[in-house]
């Protein structure tokens, strides 16, 4: 079967030509004492030949196996790491049995720590048994899975075979820990708000529908927390934080899954700034931790994600991009012609806030490598933001790209019910004229701010794409365990 994964064997057990073990020949449990990393660091530096009289449990897939007559050595793999097995047939019991193992088969072994004359760390092979038969052919770690489609689709075998895999969904378990301790550090609470939705809301996406029976109700897969989030701020508790799935139904690219994981947070009190500084904190305590250093290499390029970030008006990158001052108060038809000139499609609709975001998202965002805050984005474009103090056209938004990426989205927090409404009429016109991302009105929602929102600031990060950025990773698969695929074709 080549590099391949998964075809199933049909001829039975290895070279011995024995049968699969039957489910009650199987141990119901093993006892393990040590880990292959902790055997390594225990035992670094020995001499060829040398014996430790320190007897081990270990247990694992077996990944490489080889017979020199009455010698075999093999290689344990557990989740820590590699092995070498060392299995005299003078010691070693069932040593056709254990010589007949096949590329994958999961066992358990028990016995002294030693090298070889070689001077390989080994484990001597003084007992061992079958946790579970693999009836599928295992590939080994020097081929692996050249299929990107198997590698996500069998990430189970995936997992085994390819280093960086293991790598980098260890790291964003470690990541996800480490913003639980950065967040907390800083006062705030983590939450569960609800993942069914009466009603859509807190971005510009398109959800996916579901359906209650026993109230005979629609509901909606979350696309945000934050309305829910900013309901707590309403109820008393200053600084909250959820880290969750959420769900949009777009397509699917190198940076988009229809279903991601974000970190949302809300702070009483606080603006923009407050949240742009927490941001950059974030993220270079993070490239400390995991990758030991702020100045990383992300696709062949060198990246600073020291702070402080450079902070500037979307309006200003655009007009250094084209060339051509521009601004949201510029005349439509400017915009009109400028969004042809570079090729960016616009409808009849859009006003000169959607056709200056337009024109920022194509000519100017995938340009802007080293972490930069974009801010005061057009109020068309942000429902939920706060008007910018300084000019009515424009909001306290920003969101933080890195190279080339939108990595978070922040705003001072629109807190006028009267003005909330508004925006939400005007997405739910938008709504009905085809815009099947706009927002609805949200009842409950403006009854909360009539109780009163006091000044917030939110954020939200999506935290594939920081996996991603801190793990060099240019495909948002290779950090979620199991992307969403296409189906599978059968033959």
């Amino acid at each position: 079967m080549g590099n391949s994964a998964g075809e199933l064997r049909r001829e039975g057990r290895g070279s011995a030509g024995s049968v699969w073990p039957r489910m009650d020949e199987l141990p119901y449990s093993v006892e393990v004492t040590d880990t292959t990393a902790a055997i390594a660091d225990r035992f670094p530096n020995l001499e060829p030949g040398a014996e430790t009289g320190s007897v081990v449990a270990v247990a694992g897939r077996l990944m490489l196996r080889r017979v020199q007559g009455k010698l075999a050595f093999g290689t344990l793999a557990d989740h820590t790491g590699r092995l070498q097995l060392f299995a005299p047939s003078a010691s070693t019991p069932e040593f056709d049995a254990f010589c007949a193992l096949n590329l994958g088969d999961w066992i358990s072994v028990s016995g002294e720590v030693m090298t070889t004359r070689r001077g390989e760390l080994s484990v001597r092979v003084d007992a061992w048994q079958m946790l579970a038969a693999t009836r599928r052919s295992f590939p080994d770690k020097w081929h692996g899975i050249t299929d990107p489609d198997t590698r996500f689709r069998q990430r189970y075998v995936d997992l085994w075979v390819t280093e960086n895999s293991r790598a980098a969904l260890a790291a964003r378990s470690r990541i996800v820990s480490l913003i639980r301790r950065f967040m907390e550090s800083r006062d705030y609470m983590e939450v569960e708000t609800p993942i069914f939705h009466p009603i859509p809301g807190g971005a510009l996406a398109r959800p996916f529908v579901t359906h209650h029976n026993a109230l005979d109700l629609d509901l909606y897969l979350r696309i945000a927390p934050e309305l829910y989030l900013k309901r707590l701020v309403v109820g008393g508790f200053p600084r909250v934080f959820e880290l969750g799935r959420v769900f949009r139904n777009e397509g699917l690219s190198p940076r988009h899954n229809p279903e991601f994981t974000m970190l949302e947070c809300y702070e009483a009190y606080g603006d923009y700034e407050v949240h742009m500084a927490l941001t950059e904190q974030l993220v270079e305590s993070l490239a400390r931790e995991i990758c030991g250093t702020t100045q990383i290499t992300y696709d062949g390029r060198e990246l600073n994600l020291s702070a402080p970030w450079r902070r500037v008006p979307l309006a200003q990158l655009v007009s250094e991009t084209i060339g051509r001052e521009v601004s949201v108060h510029s005349p439509i038809d400017e915009l009109r012609t400028l969004c042809e000139e570079h090729g960016v499609p616009i409808k009849e609709s859009y006003g000169t806030g959607k056709l200056l975001l337009e024109l920022y998202e194509k000519t100017t965002e995938h340009t802007l490598w080293e972490p930069i805050f974009v801010t005061d984005y057009p109020k068309e474009v942000s429902p939920l933001s706060r008007d910018h103090r300084d000019d009515p056209l424009l909001t306290e938004r920003f969101e933080g790209i890195v190279a080339g990426r939108e990595l978070c989205n922040g705003f001072s927090e629109l807190c006028d019910p009267d003005e909330q409404r508004a925006r939400f009429e005007d997405q739910a016109a938008q709504k009905a004229g085809g815009d099947d991302e706009a927002m609805a009105v949200d009842e409950d929602y403006l009854r909360a701010l009539d109780y009163g929102l006091p000044p917030t600031v939110g954020l939200g990060i999506g935290i594939d794409r920081l996996v991603m950025l801190l793990t060099d990773t240019t495909t948002i698969r290779d950090v979620v365990l199991f992307p969403t695929l296409r189906p599978e074709v059968t033959e």
